[in-house]
């Protein structure tokens, strides 16, 4: 039996389908998947942690092998004690690369037994982002099918009504007035 322990980081600030499609992506891969909330206050985030490590307990309560933390400080500290090796970060699009790309050289500068795994979600997801999941929200638009139902609720809990009152979408055939 695979015993890697995978760390898969971010703020996860909301959570949405394409997390959580690199999340299935991952498990069959690794012994344990490790979903580690940043806590980094200076992002002001719209969830607090203990919000985002709830809701992630939720939607991963039956997904075996799958443990929800959060940390903060440096991310090759916080795998050192867990005893993992493998960090898993998400490739949406080519944009993605060079950042993530920087980080995983340093994670191993850092530490030289880090390895990095990108893993790229389903395409339906590769354009999304918590950042673009929120902004879609508070301008009214439909996010069904990109979040979960809960963490569509518990956004419009925080953000207001959002999509929730918003007008219904036109049909494409419907002429613009």
């Amino acid at each position: 039996m695979n015993r890697t322990v995978a760390v898969y980081p971010g703020s996860f600030d909301p959570v949405h389908h394409g997390h959580l499609d690199v999340i299935d992506r991952c498990r069959p891969l690794f012994g344990e998947v490790v979903v580690a909330v940043l806590a980094n206050e200076e992002k002001q985030p719209c969830f607090s942690v203990e919000e985002r490590l709830e809701m992630l307990r939720e939607l991963l309560a039956d997904r075996p092998g799958c443990r929800v933390e959060s940390f903060s400080g440096l991310l090759v500290d916080f795998m050192d004690r867990l005893g993992a090796r493998c960090v898993v970060r998400g490739l949406r699009a080519v944009s993605d690369f060079e950042y993530e790309f920087q980080m995983a050289l340093m994670n191993r500068r850092l530490n030289p037994r880090v390895e990095t795994v990108f893993m790229m979600p389903h395409e339906d997801y590769s354009y999304l982002s918590s950042r673009l999941v929120k902004e879609v929200f508070r301008l009214g638009g439909d996010l069904t099918g990109l979040v979960p139902q809960p963490v569509l609720e518990r956004l419009g809990r925080r953000l207001g009504a959002g999509a929730a009152a918003a007008p219904a979408p036109r049909r494409a055939a419907e002429p613009a007035r």
